[in-house]
């Protein structure tokens, strides 16, 4: 074998070696957090699932909309990683008044930020996977229209879509209220959770997201630290 074969047969087993980048990109709910808060995001308990062959990067930051993610050069550091899977869940602060600097229409412009996401994610030959919003524990949810605006991008661009707004109301419902409030941040927060909430909606995550790529669902653990 020649010099330069051989450098070409460890350059390819070093790229074979190298952990698959899974990247996440959402809003508080989805963000890591450090040890001065009990607040918590379930984009933090998403690594424990998988060995070391998967390397999880979490983009998420609080107050974030597509659009603000979008303009605050986060989405360019996520393409920027290269990623082999992108989870893309927006949808909190797209819903605050109009007003706000950070919200969008469900039908319009929020719809819009979502194909720019899957096209470019797509162009650099990363999965794309949408989360629709964790609900809120409020008796009105403003979040409806764009679960519904998600739902149905994700038909159109036929992009694998995990219905977190749906199973998390599930889980609040199944638990009942009194349970339920042992996984909020603090006693009159009703949209953010502290570790065990946390843990609780990244297991919903991870009970569908495995399925969506083979590649995810190799790399499991077979007992994931908890």
């Amino acid at each position: 074998m020649t010099k330069f074969l051989a450098l070409l047969v460890l350059a390819a087993a070093a790229q074979a070696q190298q952990p698959l980048q899974l990247v996440i990109c959402g809003d508080s709910t989805v963000a890591e957090y450090g040890e001065k808060t009990t607040q918590r995001g379930w984009g933090q308990y998403i690594q424990p699932y998988f060995q070391d062959t998967v390397k999880v990067t979490n983009l998420a930051k609080g107050g974030r909309s597509t659009k603000t993610f979008l303009n605050e050069s986060l989405w360019g550091q996520a393409l920027a990683l290269k990623p082999a899977v992108i989870l893309i869940q927006f949808g909190h602060n797209d819903s605050h008044e109009p007003k706000m600097p950070e919200a969008t229409n469900a039908a319009t412009d929020y719809s819009d930020y979502l194909r720019k996401f899957i096209d470019e994610a797509r162009a650099i030959g990363a999965v794309p996977v949408l989360i629709t919003p964790v609900q809120r524990r409020t008796k009105v949810d403003s979040l409806l229209p764009y679960m519904e605006a998600m739902k149905k991008v994700a038909a159109e661009k036929q992009v694998a879509l995990i219905d977190l707004h749906a199973s998390s109301g599930k889980l609040y419902k199944d638990l009942g209220e009194a349970e339920t409030a042992k996984l909020e941040a603090n006693k009159t927060d009703r949209t953010h959770f502290n570790e065990a909430g946390a843990r609780a909606i990244a297991k919903l995550v991870m009970q569908e997201l495995p399925a969506l790529d083979p590649r995810l669902k190799k790399e499991l653990k077979a007992s994931p630290a908890q």
